[in-house]
């Protein structure tokens, strides 16, 4: 669940696109011309999502072309990547990593966006500077931005939260404010869950990368990342001992802090439809409304607001890069169109997709619900730069890391109390490679 879950071009400049790549392809030496053959889109999407993809591919792209496209999803994506890019049968593969963009540029097998004849400022007014940098190796770009979701979601169950004359927060002491008040009222404030098989944890890394955002920002949140700073650094020590004022707070989480590497992820907000409440504030992404009652309905029986700020706004998010291998007319004419605005909506509107467009230019109107409507907005302004947007930090450390000492980390700290935090850091940053 971790991984659940542009450029834009007014329909005549579109047109305009496709006549000048065909032409242009119509000139080349090999003779190969544009908008003939099959542009194959390999991904590691669920099933009915590869699905939806291919039925409005079908609608708004195939309909305009005289190429194919294919949308293939694998059970054995990385296995397949591999064996493609060595056999160059690849086209374009679709990847929520970025670190996995530039493991592929560094195999020399992808294909930059520069190469391709793509102008990079005109990406970068699209889907603002950061979320295309996440794509770069060595000075040119890889990866083209096709979805996101975001992470800095708190959850409530509406009704009752209205009915208790409870307030919104929008910063962190108003947050606290109100679990104190939710206390005092004999309720539990948060709901939580950690547990999540053999990725136990990664639920706790994002509380941490949410708290760093808001109070380090997007530059030292960064140095993070890419270990430009130690991850025993005073930034990440104050992340760390603001996320456990929250869960080590007496009375604050339900069943206690000790407890929530136990409690299944998908479990932990049910709690909060009982009536009332067993707790009321829960902290997790979008997708989180899939483990929802399903008769809860959105803005009625729950809502959700913005993670609140600290010392600035931060917005945490994940998400998905195209990346091309082939360099063919056809090519760059299918990722113009997949990552237009047209198409983005059309995906967006798509309640079987839940996906939220990286594209500035696509608009709330286009979602069909008020959940990702209002997600799609935060996203937006935070990719324009209106506060501090990081991606979602263990996607893009080393996996020893990301996925290893970071998750184990966070399950001892809250296994073990407040004191053992700078032991967990300590450990999590000897667990660093060295190269």
């Amino acid at each position: 669940m971790r991984k659940l879950r542009w450029f834009v071009l007014p329909a005549v400049i579109v047109l305009i696109a496709a006549g000048c790549t065909k032409k242009a392809a119509d000139n080349n030496d090999n003779g190969q011309a544009a908008n003939k053959g099959t542009v194959n889109v390999l991904n590691a999407l669920e099933p009915e999502e590869n699905a939806v993809l291919q039925s409005i591919s079908d609608k708004s792209i195939a309909s305009a072309v005289d190429y194919k496209v294919e949308f293939e999803q694998s059970a054995d994506f990385e296995q397949q990547v591999q064996i493609r890019a060595q056999g160059g049968t690849l086209d374009v593969i679709l990847l929520p990593q970025p670190g996995a963009v530039t493991a592929q540029a560094q195999t020399g097998k992808a294909v930059s966006l520069e190469d391709m004849g793509f102008d990079i400022s005109q990406l970068e007014d699209t889907f603002g500077t950061y979320f295309l940098s996440l794509g770069e190796y060595n000075g040119e770009h890889y990866g083209i931005p096709t979805n996101i979701n975001l992470k800095s979601m708190v959850w409530y169950p509406k009704k009752e939260f209205d009915a208790a004359g409870y307030q919104v927060p929008t910063t962190w002491d108003e947050m606290i404010g109100l679990s104190d008040q939710i206390k005092a009222d004999g309720g539990t404030p948060w709901c939580v869950g950690f547990e999540s098989g053999s990725a136990t944890g990664w639920p706790a890394t994002d509380w941490m990368e949410d708290i760093m955002l808001a109070t380090a920002g997007q530059d030292v949140y960064t140095k993070w990342v890419q270990h430009e700073i130690p991850f025993n650094d005073p930034a990440v020590q104050k992340a760390g001992e603001l996320f456990g004022d929250v869960m080590f707070a007496p009375g604050y989480v339900l069943g206690g802090a000790d407890q929530t590497p136990s409690i299944a992820f998908g479990d932990a907000p049910a709690p909060m439809f009982d009536k009332p409440p067993k707790c009321w504030l829960h902290r997790q992404a979008s997708f989180i409304t899939a483990f929802f009652p399903k008769d809860a309905k959105a803005g009625v029986d729950y809502d959700w607001f913005p993670f609140p700020s600290i010392d600035q706004q931060g917005t945490l998010f994940a998400g998905e890069l195209a990346v091309a291998f082939s360099n063919r007319p056809e090519v760059k004419d299918f990722l113009e169109r997949f990552m237009s605005e047209e198409v983005q909506c059309a995906m967006g509107s798509e309640p079987g997709s839940s996906r939220i467009s990286p594209n500035l230019n696509v608009g709330p109107d286009c979602y069909p619900n008020p959940v990702l409507a209002g997600a799609s907005e935060v996203l937006t302004k935070a990719l324009a730069g209106e506060g501090a947007a990081g991606f979602d930090a263990s996607d893009q450390m080393p996996p020893e890391v990301g996925s290893g000492s970071f998750w184990t980390g966070m399950v001892e700290y809250l296994q073990s109390g407040p004191d053992s935090l700078k032991k967990v850091l300590d450990d999590i940053e000897a667990s660093w490679p060295a190269s």
